[in-house]
């Protein structure tokens, strides 16, 4: 029991050989240990700010945040996303669809805000 409460603790003197042994276990586990073992995988942004113009923005939307939305309630579905995400209180002038090179399919939204006070 005494062995296991200096291991828990660290309670060894350093460059002894059990101290050595214990960073060398912390080592292993941090470099041999999947990263998917935690959910630690980076994950790409879902609404980024692009550009500030004039007292505008420019907001890309991941395209799974508003493909289901009807056309005609995307601006205020975008508006609460900015809002709910940032803090911020912006009106959305117009959402326009980011589209492939075939124009098939949509690959993200701009939404086009003004500053509102």
């Amino acid at each position: 029991m005494r062995h296991l409460r200096r291991l828990v603790l660290w309670d060894f003197a350093r460059a002894s050989w059990q101290y050595d042994v214990v960073v060398g276990l912390i080592l292993v586990f941090i470099f041999a240990i999947p990263r998917d073992w935690f959910r630690d995988q980076p994950r790409a942004s879902t609404l980024v700010l692009m550009a500030s113009q004039r007292g505008g923005n420019q907001v890309f939307i991941a395209t799974d945040l508003l493909e289901a939305v009807p056309e005609k309630e995307r601006s205020r579905r975008a508006e609460s996303l900015i809002h709910e995400r940032t803090g911020k209180n912006w009106h959305v002038v117009r959402v326009e669809p980011i589209r492939d090179e075939q124009a098939q399919e949509i690959k993200g939204f701009i939404a086009y805000t003004a500053r509102t006070n």
